[in-house]
């Protein structure tokens, strides 16, 4: 009995079937996750799954129109990102197309299979050197430098595997695919390097980040920080304020470096942050925001497939400015979306579905994706960070769905907004007893140190009057506030300064929307000793109400407003003694 031949394998396959954004070919020749241009229009796609003479591809465009027997042809490389000058204030999709080229070229509405490079390849950068010859290189070192916008020096640095002598340098203008350094081994480095999404960088160590990421939150800062390589959650329902959270970090968190991954979000809140992020600007520096930031753009109604890899490919980005020693801070939003296209795209390859449909492997991609942050020792010795900020979108604000709980299993701070705060616009909408910070210990020393040596103390004191508040409520929905003891009702007041003073903030005011520490811990220290008068007032035998209208407390009001602030929380602070010594 003969032995069956086996089919014939080359780089050109065809189409078998078509279902959706995934396509089968036979045929074809390709490893996992080699990209694939596939149809006459040659579109994108990427190979995730191969049966024998079947290769199962994953589309990144759309697929009407596209018929069995067409070519499907392999580039034999895995879904890579170019990296190089030129990455910053720039608006790509979620495969690294800039967005503002193909616009120029072909208008609003792009055409299927259309390409572009990620970076200008003709463009001219002065590259000063930082080697000489003779001098010896290894994986990470940094050979020189380019002025690559008017915040941010890109560091131009040898890939990693290469090593060897620097036999020549090149300086002046040159373009990114120009060799800056040659090796003596005839090696030859530029400016571009290309790496593979779904590969994290490599790096000589990692670190326990001690360094919190001021974000000028309130209700962040002090009560739930974030390290700088720490991992946060932002869940909450339709319309509580996730993406206004997220541009409030991207504005005035003390990031270096701003990745925004819009993931599968509506088309006018994508519209909105590519409209008003280039008018923005930098309050450190005064420069434009986009200076130090890149937009990924894969709105809603784009193909699921580049949803699935944009967040790939804005962590690849982060990480390669994590590895020139910089801050990155990456704002994901929605993880939520990134997991609806996983759960389509599982379906259409007749995977066993998981918890509602999700693929049974979505806990571990979602690990993998948050794991690549981190404070590291970078290999060519400089200290850099990602900071992973990802917004979660639960269906009708139900934390018990799965992307929110294996989200929670791996995030080191979860910030629960709430929509009852958000109807009555208390922003940001943050639930105080929902959301944690496993941060806090690391992050207390830095505090005590550049702040206060009472930052903790005076922190654990308000947490302590809101989890007092959170029970009280719910005496007073049965029998009203006048019921309950005096003690209880200063308690009740004091929480209400905490929460609309303190918590409480505009982030559309000139002042309110960015709050220094100092004057964060000023604020909450003033409210504490309101509450010690108030307290000994009260043992005193001086009645609640007088103690309720005490002047110099509603003047806290003014203090999260006020430019010039310091002068007026000292005058508070004196008048409150004063007041009080004249009542007791």
């Amino acid at each position: 009995m003969s032995k069956a031949k086996e089919p014939e394998q080359t780089d050109t396959g065809r189409i078998s079937n078509v279902s959706g954004p995934v396509v089968q070919a036979k045929g074809l020749s390709a490893r996992m996750n080699d990209v694939v241009r596939v149809g006459e229009e040659e579109l994108m796609g990427e190979v995730i799954e191969i049966e024998g003479d079947v290769t199962t591809i994953q589309v990144y465009e759309e697929t009407s129109g596209i018929s069995p027997g067409e070519p499907v042809v392999t580039t034999g490389s895995p879904l890579s990102v170019e990296l190089g000058p030129g990455i910053l204030d720039s608006i790509y999709d979620g495969v690294q197309r800039p967005l503002d080229v193909l616009e120029d070229e072909m208008g609003d509405f792009l055409d299927r299979g259309v390409d572009a490079p990620g970076i200008d390849l003709e463009k001219e950068w002065e590259f000063t050197p930082e080697v000489e010859e003779g001098d010896e290189v290894s994986e990470g070192d940094v050979l020189g430098t380019v002025p690559e916008t008017v915040s941010i020096d890109h560091k131009v640095m040898v890939p990693p595997d290469e090593a060897g002598t620097v036999a020549d340098v090149n300086e002046g203008e040159l373009t990114v695919e120009d060799t800056v350094v040659e090796l003596e081994d005839g090696t030859e480095i530029s400016m571009l390097q290309e790496w593979p999404v779904r590969k994290a960088r490599p790096t000589a160590d990692k670190k326990r980040p001690k360094t919190p990421l001021i974000t000028g939150q309130r209700i962040l800062d002090t009560l739930f920080p974030i390290a700088k390589g720490g991992t946060a959650a932002i869940p909450g329902p339709f319309g509580s304020g996730k993406t206004v959270t997220q541009h409030q970090l991207a504005k005035w968190s003390d990031a270096d470096i701003v990745v925004y991954v819009g993931c599968g979000e509506r088309g006018n809140e994508m519209t909105e942050v590519i409209e008003d992020f280039p008018e923005l600007e930098d309050p450190k520096t005064g420069n434009p925001l986009m200076a130090r930031t890149s937009l990924i753009a894969n709105t809603s109604n784009m193909p699921v497939a580049a949803r699935e890899s944009c967040v790939y490919t804005g962590i690849t980005l982060a990480e390669y400015y994590r590895d020139m020693g910089y801050d990155v801070a990456l704002m994901a939003d929605s993880t939520s979306r990134w997991a609806e296209a996983m759960r389509e795209i599982s379906s259409r390859l007749e995977e066993m579905p998981g918890e509602e449909g999700y693929p049974a492997y979505l806990a571990a991609a979602l690990a993998e994706f948050y794991e690549r942050s981190g404070l590291v020792e970078t290999l060519g010795g400089d200290q850099g960070s990602i900071s992973v900020v990802g917004a979660v979108s639960p269906p009708g604000g139900d934390f018990s769905e799965p992307v929110t709980q294996n989200t929670l299993r791996i995030v080191k701070c979860f910030w629960a907004l709430d929509a009852d705060l958000a109807e009555r616009r208390h922003f940001p909408s943050i639930n105080w007893n929902d959301s944690y910070s496993l941060y806090r210990k690391q992050l207390d020393p830095y505090f005590e140190g550049e702040v206060s040596d009472e930052w903790a103390d005076t922190r654990q004191w308000a947490v302590g009057v809101l989890d007092e508040e959170s029970e009280l409520q719910e005496v007073v929905q049965l029998v009203g506030k006048d019921a309950l003891p005096e003690d209880q009702q200063l308690t009740l007041e004091v929480s209400r300064f905490i929460r609309e003073v303190f918590l409480q903030q505009n982030a559309f005011h000139d002042v309110d929307t960015y709050c220094e520490l100092d004057k964060q811990f000023r604020m909450l220290d003033l409210i504490q000793q309101y509450n010690d008068h108030a307290f000994e007032a009260l043992d005193a035998g001086v009645p609640v109400d007088e103690i309720e209208d005490v002047e110099a407390a509603q003047r806290f009001f003014d203090i999260p407003v006020e430019d010039d602030w310091e002068p007026l929380v000292d005058e508070i602070e004196d008048q409150l003694d004063s007041e009080f010594q004249e009542m007791y």
